[in-house]
């Protein structure tokens, strides 16, 4: 199991650039953790692109559709105190925006050992170098 982020997952249901590799990591390993706001993450990536015009009303169904199809397959991490106590540990220790340290602070929260090297799944860099000094192994390596 991966713990993914949102722009990992936006590929998987759109096409875009890296999407044939973040298909080969789902392939690789289909069972995958989330933070609590990633289904409206990926929700806002598809209407942003049905508003510029780069997405068809049935492009946007078909993403909606896949979209329902991952996330009744995953492993939701719930906002909670330690949730909340790590984004802010995290914001004071790496420059990030208030999502990206949920995000990762859900990440923290689902590794089960903090010593563990889990897999983080994301394509936003920021988010990879903060995972990666946070001890999670990223993918993909970056382009």
């Amino acid at each position: 199991m991966r713990f993914r982020d949102s722009s990992a997952l936006v590929p998987l249901v759109l096409v875009e650039p890296r999407s044939g590799e973040v298909s080969k990591l789902f392939r690789e390993d289909s069972k995958q953790a989330v933070w609590w706001g990633t289904e409206v993450e990926c929700l806002s990536a598809i209407r942003r692109h049905e508003r510029e015009g780069s997405l068809t009303a049935a492009g946007v169904s078909q993403a909606i559709e896949l979209l329902a199809k991952l996330a009744a397959s995953w492993t939701e991490v719930l906002p909670g105190n330690r949730v909340t106590s790590d984004a802010a540990r995290l914001l004071a220790t790496h420059p990030l925006r208030a999502g990206d340290a949920l995000q990762l602070a859900a990440a923290i929260s689902w590794r089960s050992d903090p010593g563990a090297r889990a897999d983080f799944t994301c394509l936003d860099d920021r988010l990879v170098d903060a995972a990666s000094r946070e001890g999670f192994r990223t993918l993909p390596a970056p382009a």
